[in-house]
């Protein structure tokens, strides 16, 4: 089994719908062994039984990545339980409503702060605390979307998180190479997931996807989960700062996809 042996956390799975969820199964079903945390309380409940789903329920951990004394104590129960880990998966993101509504100009100051932090720093910040509990040819892993790239309706100020994480996966790749530590990112293309709710019209964005993606038809979790397993284990040892996409190729595409009638008139191949 590819990932046997290995041992790692994984931070941001809500429900058996997430992507961090696809995840830690496929590195589960590959023989891996890991940690999950839940944010608060209200959380733990949730997560009780995935964690009993994924092997670890006696590896259940609070960490709320705003609070960098729960990242240095989230270090320390690592140390403790399980000695040293492979790889991390950071699925962590947020914005408040009012930097995803409205105008992208009129976005407070406050809300691109707290976007910047639990979507960015915590990156940065997981990496550093967690680097003494790490072995030394670990891996990182983080969850991106082709709204830090190009504009995508309703996004706003996901988008410009989700850039900055794309490059700090650049600049973590190039320093903490040196330590053997590789730093990749998945684009992921749009899944129904709890954090996509909060995006309007989010509907609109599948179809579309579906319909101008060259194979036609949306990504599952499972999909993402067996290219994450992949970025975290051997098979990609010389692989690192790089964003891959997951997304039916939809990335490559700069028109979205036409047919033709009979007349050689050309058409959306989804009209709505």
């Amino acid at each position: 089994m590819i990932m046997k042996g290995k041992k790692g956390i994984v931070l941001g799975i809500a429900n058996k719908r997430s992507i961090a969820y696809g995840i830690a199964n496929a590195c589960r079903e590959q023989g891996a062994e890991m940690a999950i945390t839940f944010l608060n309380e209200r959380f733990e409940g949730k997560l009780t039984p995935i964690a009993e789903d994924l092997g670890c329920s006696d590896r259940l951990y609070p960490c709320d990545v705003s609070k960098a004394e729960e990242i240095v104590a989230l270090r320390e129960t690592i140390a403790k339980d399980m000695g040293q880990i492979d790889f991390i998966v950071h699925s962590i993101a947020f914005a408040p409503k009012e930097g995803l509504d409205g105008r992208f100009i009129n976005i407070p100051k406050d809300a691109f702060d707290v976007a910047m932090n639990i979507s960015v720093y915590s990156l940065i910040e997981l990496a550093r605390e967690l680097k003494p509990v790490m072995s030394d040819n670990a891996s990182i892993l983080t969850l991106s979307y082709y709204g830090g790239e190009k504009y995508i309706p309703n996004y706003n100020l996901m988008g410009i998180a989700k850039a900055t994480l794309e490059m700090t996966v650049k600049y973590l790749a190039e320093d903490l190479g040196k330590d053997g530590i590789r730093v990749n990112a998945i684009s992921a293309g749009p899944i129904k997931t709890l954090a996509a709710a909060g995006i309007g019209e989010f509907s609109f964005i599948l179809k579309w996807n579906q319909a101008n993606a060259p194979l036609k038809k949306n990504v599952t979790i499972h999909q993402v989960g067996n290219s994450g397993m992949y970025l975290l284990s051997d098979l990609s040892s010389g692989v690192t700062g790089e964003i891959h996409y997951v997304d039916g190729g939809y990335n490559v595409m700069g028109m979205p996809a036409v047919e033709f009638d009979d007349k050689g008139k050309p058409s959306l191949v989804w009209k709505g």
